[in-house]
C-alpha cells in the first residue's frame, strides 16, 4: 500500500490504493489528526486481478515476478500455463486448451487478467486479450468492413466485470525486454492518486486529427470532450501531422499509420495513449507503428488491432468514454476496456491497475474539513466513522448528496481518526457520444 501527501497552506492531498492513509499534524489545525478517508470502490484491485504466466518464457516468468512484488497480488492469483513463446498468433485450439487450464485454477472472486508477454497477441481471428475476456468466438471477427459482436461492458458503470457480465477484461504487460517491462509496472504504481492535487486534476489531453482523413474519424468526439472536460482538464485539439514537445501528457489520442516525435513528449505516469490505424495491435511485427511504441515512450497503456479492422469508430477506443472512467478514479485497463464498443480485434496492452485520478483532497474551511475527490461521483453517500481503520465502523451520517453544485463532503469536529465513505446511488452521468458502429 502506498501513500502520498503535500502540504500548501491548509490543503492535503492524498491516494488510496484502495484505501487511503494520510497522518498529519499541524499547527494551523490545533495538532489535531489529520483524518484518514477510505473512499468508494472506484476501481480493481490487485485482489481482483489474476496474473497469467508463460513457464516456458523467461521474461514472462520475470514480468509475473515483478509485477506481483510491486502490487502485491496475492500468491493464489499467479496462474502457470505453457506454451510455446514469442509466436504472433496461437491457433484457436491451442488457445481452448490454455482457457480451461486456467479456468481449473482460478479463483471465484477473480474479475480481469493481466498476461505476462507481448506475443502471441492474437488468437485465430481475435486478438488474445479479448479471447481471454470474452471466450474464443468468430461472432467478434469480421473479415471487411463490418461490425462485430458488442462488449455488454462498455461504458457501463460496472465495478466487478466478470460478476455483472461474465467478462474479465483482460491486459497484457507487453514489453520486448525485462527492462522494458519493469519501466512499464514501475510507472503503474507511481500513476496511483498522482493526478489528484490541490489545484485540480493533473495532466492534459491531447486531442490530434492528422491530414490522414482515413485514421482520424475519432474527431467527431474532439468539441463534445473540449466542453465536458474542458473546465476539469485542460484539454487540446491539433490539427498536425504530430505532437511534440509537450510535457504534461495524460492522454493522447490520433490516427496515422506512423506516429513521429512521441519521445519527445513527456507522459505523466498513467498515461494512455493511442493511434487508430489497421494494425498497431501487432506488437512485435507489424508494418505500421506498434503500440509498444507507445509504452517505450513513458505512455502506461495504449491499444491497437491485430487484424484489418476498417475504420470502424466501435472497434477503436471512444476518447470521451476513456476520460470519462479513467478520471472519476476507473483502473487503466477498467478505463480502456470501457471505451471500446467491439474489441474483438483489439489488444490492450499498458500497466492494468494504474489509477491516476484515484485521490483526494482535504481542505480546511471554516473550522471543518471538505472532502473532495474525482471518485465521489454525483450521488448519494454514507459516512462512516471509526477509531482504527479495522473498526467497528458506526453511521454518522446518510443520503448525503454530491451533485454539480455541491462537489464536496463537509466532516465537521469532533473528527474521528478514520472516515469511509459508502456509495449508495449514482445520479446520471455526462452524456456519452454515441459509439457509432
Amino acid at each position: 500500500m502506498s501513500s502520498r501527501h503535500t502540504f500548501r497552506g491548509i490543503v492535503f492531498i492524498g491516494i488510496s490504493a484502495p484505501l487511503l492513509w494520510l497522518s498529519l499534524t499541524t499547527s494551523s489545525i490545533a495538532k489535531s489528526v489529520v483524518p484518514t478517508v477510505m473512499l468508494p470502490a472506484s476501481g480493481l484491485s490487485a485482489v481482483d486481478l489474476a496474473v497469467i504466466v508463460n513457464e516456458q518464457d523467461p521474461l514472462s516468468i520475470k514480468i509475473a515476478d515483478y509485477y506481483q512484488r510491486k502490487r502485491g497480488v496475492p500468491e493464489a492469483n499467479i496462474l502457470h500455463i505453457s506454451f510455446k513463446p514469442q509466436q504472433p498468433s496461437m491457433r484457436p485450439g491451442e488457445f481452448a486448451v490454455l482457457e480451461k487450464i486456467v479456468e481449473s485454477k482460478i479463483p471465484d472472486h477473480i474479475q480481469a487478467y493481466a498476461l505476462t508477454w507481448a506475443a502471441p497477441y492474437r488468437v485465430g481471428c481475435m486478438s488474445i486479450s479479448s479471447a481471454f475476456a470474452l471466450g474464443y468466438d468468430i461472432k467478434y471477427c469480421a473479415k471487411g468492413c463490418k461490425p462485430t459482436a458488442t462488449n455488454l461492458y462498455a461504458n457501463s458503470n460496472s465495478a466487478r466485470p466478470y460478476a455483472d457480465f461474465s467478462i474479465r477484461p483482460t491486459m497484457l504487460l507487453a514489453a520486448e525486454n525485462f527492462a522494458q517491462a519493469k519501466r512499464l509496472i514501475d510507472r503503474g504504481v507511481a500513476a496511483d492518486g498522482v493526478a489528484v492535487t490541490d489545484s485540480g486534476l493533473r495532466g492534459a489531453a491531447y486531442l490530434v486529427e492528422t491530414p490522414d482523413k482515413n485514421r482520424s474519424v475519432r474527431k467527431v468526439f474532439f468539441p463534445a470532450i473540449k466542453n465536458s472536460f474542458g473546465e476539469r482538464l485542460p484539454v487540446e485539439i491539433q490539427q498536425s501531422k504530430t505532437l511534440e514537445g509537450k510535457l504534461d501528457v495524460m492522454f493522447y489520442f490520433t490516427g496515422a499509420a506512423h506516429v513521429r516525435d512521441i519521445d519527445t513528449n513527456v507522459y505523466l505516469p498513467g498515461a494512455m495513449a493511442d493511434h487508430l490505424t489497421s494494425t498497431g495491435g501487432q506488437l512485435t511485427n507489424s508494418s505500421q507503428m506498434s503500440a509498444l511504441r507507445w509504452l517505450e515512450a513513458g505512455a502506461t497503456g495504449s491499444y491497437g488491432t491485430v487484424v484489418e479492422p476498417c475504420n470502424l469508430l466501435s472497434k477503436f477506443p471512444n476518447p470521451f468514454v476513456a476520460l470519462s472512467k479513467y478520471t472519476q478514479g476507473a483502473s487503466l485497463i477498467e478505463a480502456y476496456w470501457k471505451s471500446v464498443q467491439t474489441p474483438g480485434q483489439g489488444v490492450f496492452i499498458g500497466e492494468p491497475l494504474a489509477k491516476p485520478y484515484r485521490g483526494y483532497r482535504l481542505q480546511l474551511d471554516g473550522g471543518s474539513f471538505k472532502l473532495s475527490s474525482p471518485v465521489l461521483t454525483p450521488g448519494h453517500y454514507a459516512v462512516w466513522v471509526a477509531d482504527t481503520r479495522e473498526g467497528p465502523f458506526r453511521l454518522l451520517r446518510s443520503g448525503v448528496a454530491i451533485t454539480a453544485f455541491q462537489s464536496s463532503i463537509r466532516l465537521s469536529p469532533p473528527y474521528s481518526a478514520f472516515y469511509k465513505i459508502e456509495r449508495l446511488e449514482v445520479f446520471g452521468q455526462l452524456p456519452i457520444p454515441h459509439l457509432l458502429q
